[in-house]
């Protein structure tokens, strides 16, 4: 993305869906509609002015709170963010895109967060991956993308578990990415995780969204196609979780939260 297409991109709105599909050892789908945001962390305040029904760190229909996002207490996200990135060597200066549910009526559980990062000329220099479980722990996965990859309609990378997020799910797994960066250039947005082991993929996941403009309008009709987003998703989470008991899916005890809580994936870790 040049620094060009990056200035250009405004915070939005998207509606989609996402989908889950496990294959071994046992079959089971869920597939639910929602929506999210894609926001320039530097636009924040301004957003929090111009729309009636978005607030920032606020109660409103819908609200992003930074502290959602393990920002330390005094401290704004967008520093936050540059910090873990200066931490991991990787050049700061641009805008960063953060893709999340909103709170809404005050409520939200982002199960993942992406935070797309850019150098100061534009270019997209990483894509952190923000994990949460339903233990109250997080995980962030730092890709640093190469120079010659930061251009790319699709950007693909892969990396071990290291977090526990399934009790349904070994910790001996590896991820795959495919994700289509937010752009001006296309209104859809896609990310797929596959989670595969030496025989092959156990799990498919997709994210999928339409951009649309972000204004009252489109606040409101999100919040009328999808009310409760938040709840919807932490239920969907624990009523799947009883069907996969129900069909005899083998449970795995929680290991313990990673030592560290920032994994750093660098380009020829990636692939």
């Amino acid at each position: 993305m040049s620094a060009q297409a990056s200035a250009a991109l405004q915070s939005a709105l998207y509606t989609g869906h996402v989908m889950h599909q496990r294959l071994r050892p046992l079959r089971h789908r869920l597939r639910y509609g929602l929506f999210f945001l894609v926001v320039d962390l530097d636009e924040l305040p301004a957003l929090h002015e111009r729309l009636r029904l978005f607030s920032l760190n606020r109660f409103n229909l819908l609200s992003l709170h930074e502290r959602d996002h393990g920002t330390p207490q005094g401290m704004h996200l967008r520093e936050h963010i540059g910090a873990e990135l200066e931490q991991a060597g990787i050049a700061t200066g641009g805008p960063v895109f953060l893709l999340a549910m909103p709170r809404v009526l005050g409520f939200a559980f982002n199960p993942l967060s992406i935070y797309f990062c850019h150098d100061a000329s534009g270019r997209l220099a990483a894509v952190l991956y923000e994990v949460r479980n339903t233990f109250g722990e997080r995980h962030r996965y730092l890709v640093e993308v190469a120079p010659g990859q930061a251009q790319a309609p699709v950007l693909r990378h892969a990396c071990a578990k290291c977090f526990h997020v399934s009790p349904f799910m070994d910790m001996a797994l590896r991820y795959r990415f495919a994700v289509s960066p937010p752009s001006t250039q296309r209104d859809a947005l896609q990310l797929d995780i596959h989670t595969i082991d030496d025989e092959g993929p156990v799990l498919a996941a997709r994210l999928a969204g339409a951009r649309k403009a972000l204004s009252d309008r489109t606040v409101l009709q999100a919040f009328v196609t999808h009310p409760l987003l938040g709840l919807k998703v932490l239920a969907g989470i624990h009523w799947h979780a009883l069907q996969l008991l129900l069909k005899g899916a083998p449970f795995r005890r929680h290991p313990g939260a990673p030592a560290d809580h920032l994994t750093i994936i660098r380009p020829n870790d990636a692939t």
